[in-house]
């Protein structure tokens, strides 16, 4: 066989498969290296086991209400974290026979080592030598190995690791990283999650559904910093009537480790300082890319804060090379990578019409009890801008199927340019908004007005219809409030 390709990607994440599967229809010889789990972070530690975990969070919510709908259970309700990790490592398990299954229908050939750029063209493959943090996943059958492989285009798609703070590096036992929060041997009594971001936020949400004491520090003014004001204050007040702690602009300034605990101390924004005591920590201080030994220094590709720089059709500054995904930068999302992976591989291939990507158009879902969605700018920055801005709320309490569903906290926030009618920004917190969130995100890229979506038909009864009242209240003329 010939080692010779049109592409060769370099990781199998939600970035290097999907850009693998697309040359593949478009008729490229394609390989993809990968030396720890097909299918990446993403399916195998990150957005979908996580999601596995969230979904017996919010059984147990329902389950612990069970009361509010009729219904009387007998007995308590007990987690099982032997068999909530089980069917959780069972779906990540799934999704990475997925993508082995799309390479082989795809003809895509999977190269098993650790890749290296020696010159424009040229990859070579070696014996995994780094340190792996996870056990390696399985190796497919068929792959190739070792050796020196040759393509027109190299893709960077290796993605990013858990950041460590100095003095407070995780060390798997009592200071994790969201992979020992995703498969813990036993349920924890207490936990202190340092981060307040998509991440810390979710195993908070997870971890006190399952009837855990947990803290939240977050350095910043908000619970997650990049949402909208005044949604992430509606969602830390849902959070703290669960009864988790928040500790808002506050910094883990210190951390000591017990014999089976850890006492952490915490600057205050008023200068004060508080010890914390938990029995597991989680550091979610956010991800560095994965940009070490592969080879871009000695090729010359040029890096900016850590990640490669590209422009909007995954370039870098050296012809033939490219990079998409988390080490490409933020923002830092698995959907970004796919799609950043398609623009990429066709303007390789030519086509017409490809359009560069579009950050401001990329959703941001957050999976925690209430949920929170964005797209967009927010209201401060919109005004930052110099926008003269229309907004519109509408609460989740005055929606039929919302109330009915016994989901009445929410809200839906949009915003709108007062001179042009184009939608800005919208956000959401409440029930199911991660699957709502994309109505707007089609919208804003159709550059649909405030007319067209007051004009839209929406089912009835439905939670979506807080949307269309959200544009109606920006311009005065909701109807249900």
């Amino acid at each position: 066989m010939s080692n010779a390709y049109d592409v060769i990607i370099i990781g199998s994440g939600p970035g290097g498969y999907i850009a693998a599967i697309r040359a593949a229809q478009l008729g490229m010889k394609v390989a993809v290296v990968e030396r720890e789990h097909l299918a990446g972070i993403c399916s195998n530690w990150g957005c979908i086991p996580t999601k596995a975990l969230l979904r017996t969070a919010e059984v147990m919510h329902s389950a612990s209400h069970a009361k509010d709908y009729g219904l009387t259970l007998e007995g308590s309700i007990k987690p099982d974290i032997q068999a909530i990790v089980a069917r959780s490592r069972g779906i990540a398990h799934r999704m990475n026979n997925g993508v082995g299954f799309l390479f082989k229908k795809n003809k895509v050939d999977i190269i098993w080592g650790e890749a290296k750029i020696t010159k424009p063209g040229e990859v070579v493959v070696g014996k995994i030598s780094k340190p792996i943090v996870q056990p390696q996943g399985p190796v497919p059958k068929n792959t190739l190995g070792e050796g020196t492989y040759t393509a027109k285009h190299i893709i960077v798609a290796t993605g990013a690791r858990p950041r460590a703070l100095p003095g407070i590096e995780p060390d798997g036992k009592l200071i994790w990283t969201y992979f020992e929060a995703m498969k813990p041997e036993e349920m924890p009594k207490s936990l202190l999650v340092m981060g307040s971001g998509a991440i810390g936020i979710e195993f908070a949400s997870f971890y006190r559904t399952m009837g855990v004491d947990v803290t939240v520090v977050e350095i910043m003014k908000q619970v997650m910093p990049v949402e909208d004001a005044e949604i992430s204050a509606l969602a830390k007040k849902q959070f703290e009537r669960q009864g988790m702690k928040i500790l808002l602009e506050a910094k883990v300034a210190k951390v000591e480790k017990g014999a089976d605990s850890v006492t952490a101390t915490i600057e205050l924004k008023d200068g004060k300082t508080q010890q914390i005591t938990a029995d597991r920590m989680i550091a979610a201080v956010g991800v560095q890319a994965n940009i070490e030994g592969i080879g871009l220094e000695a090729v010359g590709v040029k890096t900016d804060r850590g990640f490669i720089a590209i422009d909007g059709y995954g370039k870098t500054n050296v012809p033939g090379i490219y990079a998409i995904g988390d080490v490409a930068g933020p923002p830092l999302l698995a959907h970004k990578a796919e799609h950043e992976a398609v623009i990429c591989i066709e303007k390789i291939a030519g086509l017409p019409n490809v359009h560069p990507m579009d950050k401001a158009k990329i959703p941001g879902c957050t999976y925690c009890n209430p949920q929170v969605a964005s797209v967009g700018l927010t209201e401060a920055k919109a005004k930052e801008q110099g926008r003269d801005v229309h907004v519109g709320r509408f609460p989740f309490v005055a929606n039929g199927k919302a109330i009915a569903l016994g989901e009445d906290q929410g809200l839906v926030k949009t915003i709108f340019d007062k001179e042009t009618g184009e939608l800005l920004g919208a956000h959401m917190v409440g029930a199911e908004v991660t699957e709502l969130i994309q109505g707007f995100v089609v919208a804003m890229n159709l550059e649909t007005t405030e007319e067209d979506l007051m004009h839209t038909i929406f089912p009835h009864p439905t939670i979506s219809e807080t949307m269309k009242e959200s544009v109606l209240d920006a311009y005065g003329r909701a109807l249900n409030a």
